[in-house]
């Protein structure tokens, strides 16, 4: 069984961002991490090969050199190899993303994978768009918001969260992409070794030059780049119900400017 998993590089979500420009962020002032939905992504990769005994887990990233440790962090979980696309800027339009990922895998197999697995979304930008897009340049199916997975006979068989604690149940054919979520598995802690061996994996690099994508199918334009602001501290009321209420609606409207 062959299964890409498709990682990101993002900032911590813990992390203190620091905007440069209208378009921009100190990316060197900053602790990157993979991207925690697709930690159970990697997970899912490994025990599927680990439970079959046999197969290949490789990770495959479009990112600046930077994302090597995030790729290292996969591998240190059990995916054996990975491949970089290489890109300059801090932001990719999912478009091309997802074509660079399409490409990369093509490249480097011999056929369709078995399974390509995603995270749901990325916590940096948040544009839930890439596996869908990921999936429809490949002519694949695709269910995001897994939280259980059964494969059986060349079907997988997927449990989603649709909301309000409801689940969808629906069943593919291999191969298919999946957008894991939590609730799908415990992602592990790798012990030491696997953090020494993970050091020596191979990891091919390709600048998305290389590639032979047109540049010209990015759909999305950056405009500006803001940092959240800051929370104003809280306020105690003072006064009869009625006179809070009055006092309350003009602070949201006058002040907060969410009325």
């Amino acid at each position: 069984m062959q299964i890409y998993v498709c990682v990101k590089h993002v900032p911590d979500t813990a992390a203190t961002i620091n905007v440069v420009g209208d378009t921009g962020y100190n990316d060197t002032a900053c602790k990157f991490i993979i991207n925690p939905y697709d930690e159970y992504a990697v997970e899912e990769a490994v025990q599927r090969v680990e439970k079959e005994g046999s197969g290949e887990v490789i990770v495959v990233t479009v990112g600046s050199e930077a994302a090597v440790s995030t790729m290292r962090a996969a591998m240190a979980m059990g995916a054996h190899r990975g491949i970089l696309v290489k890109v300059q800027g801090q932001f990719l339009d999912s478009t091309l993303t997802s074509l660079a990922l399409k490409a990369a895998i093509e490249q480097d197999g011999d056929g369709a994978p078995d399974i390509i697995f995603t995270g749901k979304n990325a916590v940096d930008t948040e544009g839930f768009q890439t596996q869908y897009r990921l999936a429809a340049a490949m002519n694949l199916p695709v269910v995001s918001e897994v939280v259980n997975l059964e494969i059986n006979n060349g079907q997988a068989i997927v449990e989603r969260e649709v909301g309000g604690g409801t689940r969808e149940a629906l069943e593919m054919k291999l191969p298919c992409i999946i957008g894991a979520t939590k609730g799908l598995n415990e992602p592990r802690y790798p012990k030491f070794p696997d953090i020494m061996k993970a050091k020596k994996k191979e990891i091919k690099e390709i600048d998305f030059d290389q590639l032979g994508l047109d540049s010209s199918v990015d759909q999305t334009d950056l405009l500006k780049l803001e940092a959240v602001p800051e929370r104003s501290s809280a306020q105690i009321m003072q006064g009869s119900t009625r006179e809070q209420v009055i006092e309350l609606v003009r602070i949201l409207r006058e002040d907060e400017k969410v009325l």
